[in-house]
C-alpha cells in the first residue's frame, strides 16, 4: 500500500502508461518516456538493483557484450549494436521493481491490450483504404505506410508486417488472458462493469486475431493457434483440441498432401495454404530463404565458436559470401551464436531459463494450492491465470525469434523485456512473501 501512494511509484506508472502508448506510433516518443522511467527507478532503487543476485548475471552479460565488441571483427559496428542491447538490460534489471505486485501486471496487460485496438484500426485503414501520415509526421517518426510494408500486408505503424505480427501475438494473448480472467468474474457476480469488460476484450481477441490474419506472417499464425491451445490446455478443455488439431490438419492438408487436394482447397481459403506453400510468393532468390541465412550464420560460429564475431558483424559476412545485404539471419539464436559466441548467447539462455523455471514452479505451486483449498483463497487462481498468461506471451516471443529476430525494432524489442521484466517482478515478489 506504501507504494500505491508513493507519488515517485505513481511517476513512474505514468511514465510506463506514456510509454506503452506512444511506443508503437513513434519509437523516438516512447523511447523518451522509457528512458525517464528507467533514470527514475534507477533513481529510487539503485541499491536494490545492484545487490540483486540475479543482475549480478546481466552485469556479466553487459561486460561480456563490451569485451566482445572490442575484439570484433568490425568493432566500430559491434559497438553500434550495443545500442539494441544495454538499454534492454538497463529496463530489465530496473523495471521489476515496479512490476512486483499481479494488480500491477494486470493494469499493464490492460494498457497493451487497449492501445492495440487503434494500431490495429488504423493498420485496417492503411491496407485496406490506402491511409498513410502526412508527410510532416513522417519526419518525426510516424510512419503508416499506404497498403502496407510490403504492400498487400498490414504493418500499421511498424517497421515492417513481420513485426507487428509480433507485437500483435503478445496482444492476442494478453487479450485471451484477461478475457478468461473476466469471464471467471462474470459467472461470479455479473454487473455492467463486467459486462463491458468482457465485451471489450471480445472485441480486441477479435480485432488481434484479425490483424494477425492480414500480416500474411506464417509463423504468427501457427503462434496465434499455439497460444490458444496454451489455454486451452491450462483450463483443462481438451476436448476443444480436437478443433484446433483439425483445423491444422486441413490447412496442411491443403497445403501438401496430393490426395484430394482440390476438395481441401475449395474448404480452405487459399489466402491461407498458398501462404505456405509460398505460392504467394514464389519469386525469392535463394539468398533470401531462411535457410541459407541460417547456414551462414551456423558457418560463423563454427569459425569463431566462443568469442564470436561481434554484434551487427553477420550483415558485412553476408554480404561478402552472398553478394546481398541482409540485416540479421532471421534466428535470434543463431544470430547470438554466431555474433557473441557460445558463452554469451548461453549466458543469456540460462539467465532468461532461471526465470522461466522459477515463474512455472511458482505457478505449479500455487495451483496445487488453489486445488486444495479452493474456498480458502479464490484470488490465488486469477493470480496464476495472469503468470501463465505472461509466461504464454514470453515464450512465445521466444519461439517468434527463432524465425525472425526483434531486437532491431524498439517497438517491438521493448514488449519482450517487458513481459519478462514482469515475470521477473512476480518471482521477487514471492520471494519477499516467503
Amino acid at each position: 500500500m506504501k507504494q500505491l501512494k508513493n507519488p515517485n511509484f505513481l511517476w513512474s506508472e505514468y511514465l510506463l502508461k506514456a510509454g506503452i502508448i506512444f511506443l508503437p506510433i513513434s519509437a523516438d516518443l516512447g523511447a523518451i518516456f522509457l528512458s525517464l522511467l528507467i533514470l527514475n527507478l534507477w533513481k529510487q532503487k539503485y541499491k536494490s538493483i545492484i545487490y540483486e543476485p540475479l543482475n549480478w548475471s546481466f552485469g556479466i552479460l553487459f561486460i561480456w557484450l563490451i569485451f566482445i565488441s572490442t575484439i570484433a571483427i568490425y568493432p566500430i559496428l559491434s559497438f553500434e549494436g550495443l545500442a539494441n542491447f544495454i538499454p534492454s538490460i538497463l529496463m530489465v534489471v530496473s523495471f521489476p521493481f515496479l512490476l512486483n505486485s499481479y494488480n500491477r501486471l494486470y493494469n499493464l496487460a490492460w494498457w497493451l491490450v487497449l492501445v492495440s485496438l487503434p494500431i490495429c484500426f488504423l493498420g485496417f485503414m492503411q491496407l485496406f483504404y490506402g491511409w498513410e501520415t502526412p508527410f510532416l509526421l513522417k519526419k518525426v517518426g510516424i510512419q503508416l505506410i499506404a497498403y502496407g510494408r510490403p504492400e498487400g500486408r498490414v504493418s500499421s505503424f511498424l517497421m515492417y508486417a513481420n513485426t507487428l505480427a509480433f507485437y500483435l501475438v503478445t496482444t492476442f494473448t494478453l487479450s485471451i488472458g484477461l478475457w478468461i480472467y473476466h469471464y471467471q468474474s462474470w459467472k461470479i457476480l455479473s454487473n455492467y462493469q463486467t459486462k463491458l469488460q468482457l465485451a471489450t476484450l471480445s472485441v480486441a481477441v477479435f480485432i488481434n486475431g484479425f490483424g494477425i490474419v492480414l500480416t500474411h506472417s506464417r509463423s504468427a499464425w501457427g503462434l496465434a493457434l499455439l497460444s490458444l491451445t496454451a489455454f486451452i490446455a491450462y483450463l483443462e478443455l481438451y476436448w476443444f483440441l480436437s478443433f484446433i488439431v483439425l483445423l491444422v490438419f486441413l490447412i496442411a492438408w491443403a497445403a501438401w498432401l496430393p490426395f484430394y487436394q482440390n476438395i481441401i482447397r475449395g474448404i480452405i481459403p487459399d489466402y491461407f495454404w498458398a501462404r505456405l506453400t509460398d505460392e504467394l510468393y514464389d519469386d525469392r532468390h535463394i539468398t533470401a530463404l531462411r535457410t541459407t541465412q541460417w547456414s551462414v550464420a551456423w558457418q560463423m560460429m563454427l569459425s569463431r565458436p566462443f568469442w564470436g564475431w561481434g554484434l551487427r558483424n553477420f550483415t558485412p559476412i553476408y554480404q561478402q559470401k552472398m553478394n546481398v545485404w541482409m540485416g540479421h539471419p532471421h534466428n535470434l539464436f543463431l544470430m547470438l551464436l554466431s555474433e557473441i559466441g557460445i558463452f554469451g548467447t548461453s549466458l543469456l539462455s540460462i539467465i532468461v531459463a532461471t526465470i522461466l523455471g522459477k515463474a512455472t514452479m511458482i505457478l505449479i505451486k500455487t495451483k496445487q494450492i488453489y486445488s486444495n483449498y479452493i474456498s480458502l483463497d479464490t484470488s490465488i487462481d486469477t493470480k496464476n491465470l495472469l503468470l501463465f498468461t505472461y509466461l504464454n506471451a514470453f515464450i512465445l516471443c521466444t519461439i517468434f525469434n527463432l524465425f525472425d529476430v526483434s531486437i532491431f525494432d524498439l517497438k517491438i524489442n521493448v514488449i519482450g523485456w517487458l513481459l519478462l521484466s514482469s515475470i521477473i517482478g512476480v518471482t521477487y515478489q514471492s520471494k519477499s512473501s516467503n
